[in-house]
């Protein structure tokens, strides 16, 4: 299987490595950082509404805050790109932006 050769290209090849069914749906990890609180909050309530499950939490030795996301979904790049795009458009308002991906492997 071939992937970009970019970050998110990469990250799928190791997951490929790993023995990923890339068929099969996964929680997708997503990271948004946000400038503060107040502005976390309404990015939890915006994402949540848009079918993410998220909590926000701070960091305690860094004071950062981030909303932690997770969404079932098949894995494939575009669908990586188009979800942090769709991250970035709703949380751009708040001062917030996707911060990093994972997935959930057993």
């Amino acid at each position: 299987m071939k992937f970009p050769n970019n970050d998110d290209g990469q990250a799928l090849k190791m997951l490929y490595k790993e023995g990923i069914d890339f068929n099969e749906p996964h929680y997708l990890e997503l990271f948004v950082a946000v400038p503060d609180e107040k502005n976390g909050k309404a990015t939890l309530d915006i994402l949540n509404k848009q079918g993410f499950n998220c909590e926000l939490e701070q960091d305690e030795e860094t004071r950062e805050w981030t909303c932690y996301c997770t969404k079932k979904m098949i894995i494939s790049y575009d669908d990586i790109i188009n979800v942090q795009q769709q991250l970035e458009d709703l949380c751009k308002p708040y001062g917030g932006y996707p911060d990093g991906w994972g997935v959930m492997v057993d």
